[in-house]
């Protein structure tokens, strides 16, 4: 009986996330801050830094797709909260029957959806203009998945911040996400970086996002292919249970 209860829980909860993911997909997607901060400044920094400087573009492609990946998942989680709290919806959700941490799971599964799909649009379109092909598509699957899960838990873990303005999430996650591209190796390769950049490295989730993807079109990377996973599983999993954790402690700040 305990079993079965058990069952009937783990499903009433996962309909809860795919309810609230769904309703993110239906409003947030195509919102401005994530069409901007999600596809076009990405794009935009991607071009500056790259035009003229005489590199490879399938060497490039690596960066490239980790960069769209952290820029898109971890852009439409963050406004979710914020714009649910000035909208007067977030008490509806929380008077539902859907727990706080099935609500930010199905923002993160919403962010995780939105990060996968747009982030295979680059990465097919440069493979196609540089005539690069994936050596490993099992790793390359592996990587979209776990770093637009990674990401998109970032963003509900910024979105923590208690205020209903999604434009200050959005400048603390700017704050965050800004300096991690420059010391994850996807402008400048990790072995060619000093000492204090390699170390600063081990500390985001984009370098070993970046580095398998590296393993999986240029069949060559600066760690092993298993570190990489368990660092990218490792960061998604204490994004996601300290987002849950902070926004149960704000909720109440929030709604007063």
């Amino acid at each position: 009986m305990q079993g079965s209860s058990r069952r009937l829980k783990m499903r009433i909860k996962l309909i809860h996330i795919l309810a609230v993911a769904k309703k993110d997909a239906k409003i947030y997607y195509l919102k401005a801050p994530v069409l901007i901060y999600g596809i076009l400044f990405p794009a935009c920094l991607f071009l500056a830094f790259a035009i003229g400087r005489g590199i490879p573009f399938e060497r490039l492609l690596p960066g490239l797709m980790g960069m769209t990946l952290f820029f898109t998942s971890s852009s439409a989680t963050p406004i979710v909260i914020p714009w649910e709290t000035r909208m007067r919806t977030l008490e509806r959700l929380i008077s539902s029957p859907a727990s706080i941490s099935s609500i930010i799971l199905g923002d993160i599964l919403a962010g995780f959806g939105y990060g996968l799909t747009i982030s295979i649009i680059p990465l097919a379109i440069g493979a196609f203009i540089s005539g690069a092909r994936l050596v490993n598509p099992f790793i390359m699957s592996v990587d979209l998945v776990l770093g637009a899960f990674c990401f998109s838990a970032l963003g509900a873990l910024l979105s923590s911040l208690p205020t209903d303005n999604p434009s200050n999430v959005m400048m603390l996650s700017n704050l965050v996400r800004l300096p991690l591209i420059f010391i994850s190796g996807v402008f400048i390769p990790i072995e060619r970086m000093p000492g204090w950049g390699r170390a600063a490295a081990l500390a985001s989730p984009l370098t070993y996002v970046g580095d398998l993807a590296r393993h999986s079109l240029l069949n060559e990377g600066c760690y092993p292919v298993t570190l990489d996973v368990a660092m990218i599983s490792a960061f998604g999993i204490a994004f996601t249970a300290a987002g849950i954790a902070l926004h149960k402690r704000n909720m109440a700040r929030r709604l007063s």
